[in-house]
């Protein structure tokens, strides 16, 4: 058999239809099938691969909105910008620093320290 005839033979795909066809059948069902499995898999993969990719750039826009978020919160809540909103209600800081009070609770006797006294 000469290269020409070999490359002859399984252009017209007589290994198909030889006695032999059943063994070349379910190698090649074998084939289609990993070969799907493979496509299956590779398509599951790249849809995760997107999803992080989506994921990501999701957290990193949320994570920026927290900072600004952040940085504004700390500008209203500085004294100067409160007495500024405060100024159109006519109420200004205080001049006096206010005074920590504390206030001293009187211990609670035990029903023992009641009856010795």
């Amino acid at each position: 058999m000469s290269a020409k005839g070999g490359i002859y033979d399984l252009l017209k795909a007589h290994f198909l239809v030889n006695e032999d066809a059943v063994k070349n059948w379910k190698f090649i069902i074998f084939l289609i099938f990993l070969a799907i499995l493979m496509i299956a898999n590779t398509h599951r993969f790249e849809q995760k691969v997107f999803k992080i990719a989506d994921l990501t750039n999701e957290v990193k826009e949320l994570r920026s909105e927290f900072v600004d978020r952040r940085s504004e919160l700390m500008k209203l809540k500085m004294e100067s910008s409160i007495s500024e909103k405060m100024k159109s209600r006519e109420i200004f800081p205080s001049k006096v620093p206010p005074k920590k009070i504390k206030v001293v609770k009187p211990e609670e006797s035990s029903l023992i320290k009641k009856i010795w006294q």
